[in-house]
């Protein structure tokens, strides 16, 4: 189903802007994880609705082939991770991982352990990923599982796992472990964590931030040009998290400039790439009905090691200053406030630049997308309307692994 995962003639990897052409891509086909949803559990897992399964393997199969057509390479998040897993150690570890936050007692425990531990690679990837539910055991039978219902989750599932972009992001010649702030999430990172460190491809790669420090979502990251990072700091990633990949960035000599916008804590905007993307080396798309609110704070290294943190100005100046141009410009989709704010609700803004003024964007919003052509934007379509249940666009649904460069 992927591309090869390795091997000569790969690109290599980093990226230092967000419309630099694309080369290569991590996604997740929606699987068994999304089949777990039910009307009890859904919002605790993060999603609106319970997506038609099948359905959403069709779009997501759709954007895939759309990448692959303009000539991205596309890896398979549980494919990769099934290959790291044939190691050993990854295994034992991926494991011990898995079980150590689980509150289920002894007898369970050594019996999970014992059921993953036997399990081939997919076979573990799969348990991983999808879970595995009280009434699918054979044994173990404690008295914590006793008292819980058939179908309580033991190991929950990570439907999630969809949005690849959440929890790595690269900067440069680095990926940037994220800390994704709500539990339903956290072992996502986990398993990021462990296929960038074990896996053949990602050998030697160098890694900064990661899942144990504070809250940082890799939608709230946006690299604007070389040098200038945005970061969101709102419902996910929270200032501190903010502060601590500034400072990691600044010390790899990853940025010059970072700017902290803070956005409203809100489901509809979640992260920052909910209300704004880039489409071209200077120009982005964004939400009408915040885009004249939305402020920056700049953030540049002191001499001492310490922080120089700028009063809030108006974002799209104070990211032009960054960025050393007149003027970043925001194209006007002149959307009247309540087709803005649909259209922002069903990802209109998250839109996924496969090189300079080529973005991947939901069909069904077809207001902004005309907008964009009329601006010079090519717009590649995709169908989501099952996709976008766990609200989530092209660009949420893609971690790039290899852009090239703008510099």
């Amino acid at each position: 189903m992927s591309e090869p995962a390795g091997g000569a003639g790969t690109a290599a990897h980093g990226a230092d802007s967000e419309v630099g052409r694309l080369r290569t891509v991590i996604l997740h086909r929606p699987g068994p994880e999304l089949t777990r949803l039910t009307p009890r559990n859904n919002d605790r897992l993060l999603f609106d609705g319970i997506p038609w399964v099948a359905r959403a393997q069709e779009e997501h199969d759709a954007f895939a082939q759309a990448l692959r057509d303009r000539d991205v390479e596309v890896l398979y998040l549980t494919e990769l991770i099934a290959q790291t897993l044939a190691d050993d150690e990854a295994r034992d570890l991926a494991i011990s991982t898995a079980l150590g936050d689980l509150d289920l007692g002894e007898t369970m425990q050594g019996y999970l352990r014992g059921l993953l531990g036997d399990a081939d690679p997919e076979a573990l990837t799969t348990y991983l990923t999808a879970g595995i539910r009280n009434d699918e055991v054979r044994g173990g039978f404690g008295l914590v599982t006793s008292l819980l219902a058939h179908d309580d989750f033991l190991i929950d599932p990570l439907p999630n796992l969809l949005f690849t972009r959440d929890s790595s992001v690269w900067v440069r010649d680095r990926v940037t472990i994220t800390s994704l702030a709500m539990p339903a999430r956290k072992r996502e990172t986990e398993l990021t964590e462990l296929v960038y460190s074990r896996h053949p491809r990602f050998a030697g790669t160098p890694r900064i931030h990661g899942a144990h420090y504070e809250h940082v979502e890799g939608g709230d990251v946006l690299l604007l040009a070389p040098g200038v990072v945005a970061v969101g700091v709102g419902e996910r990633t929270t200032p501190a998290g903010a502060e601590r990949l500034a400072r990691q960035m600044f010390d790899d000599g990853l940025a010059h400039t970072v700017l902290a916008v803070p956005i409203a804590q809100e489901r509809a905007t979640m992260h920052l790439d909910t209300i704004c993307t880039m489409v071209d080396v200077d120009r982005m798309v964004v939400y009408e009905n915040v885009a004249d609110s939305l402020v920056a704070h700049a953030v540049t290294p002191r001499g001492d090691g310490d922080l120089d943190v700028a009063a809030p100005r108006p974002f799209l100046e104070a990211a032009a200053d960054a960025m050393g141009i007149a003027e970043l410009t925001r194209i006007e989709t002149g959307l009247d406030p309540v087709t803005a704010e649909r259209e922002q609700w069903d990802d209109g803004n998250n839109t996924l630049a496969l090189a300079p003024r080529v973005a991947v964007a939901y069909e069904r919003n077809h207001a902004t997308n005309a907008r964009l052509e009329e601006a010079g934007i090519e717009v590649v379509a995709i169908a989501g309307s099952e996709l976008g249940s766990g609200r989530g666009g092209p660009r949420c649904m893609s971690c790039p692994v290899s852009r090239d460069p703008l510099t």
